[in-house]
């Protein structure tokens, strides 16, 4: 399993289209596709599912993958997200103590 991390730079956030050309994107890949968005996670192949999380301009995602085209599915995604002026990619800190 691999994920990335993304900050929503589009002013109006993943509304509808926006939604729906990731939903299309995600749907090419045979791998299970999750976004995460303040503690919860949908499939991103349901449009329905990106919707109900009401993502907005600033908002902190995480996209995973798994399965054997995984890494092609984030790769097209990133590049779906960052060409679309979408998100940026975002690195997370991670404190250890």
């Amino acid at each position: 399993m691999d994920e990335k991390h993304y900050k929503i730079i589009a002013e109006q956030g993943l509304h509808a289209r926006p939604a729906s050309i990731l939903v299309h994107e995600a749907s090419k890949f045979d791998s299970a596709i999750n976004l995460e968005y303040k503690g919860k996670s949908i499939n991103l192949k349901s449009i329905m599912g990106v919707m109900s999380l009401g993502i907005g301009l600033g908002a902190e995602i995480k996209i995973s993958a798994n399965g054997h085209d995984e890494n092609e599915a984030l790769q097209a995604l990133e590049e779906l997200l960052l060409t679309e002026e979408l998100a940026m990619e975002h690195i997370v800190h991670l404190t250890i103590k």
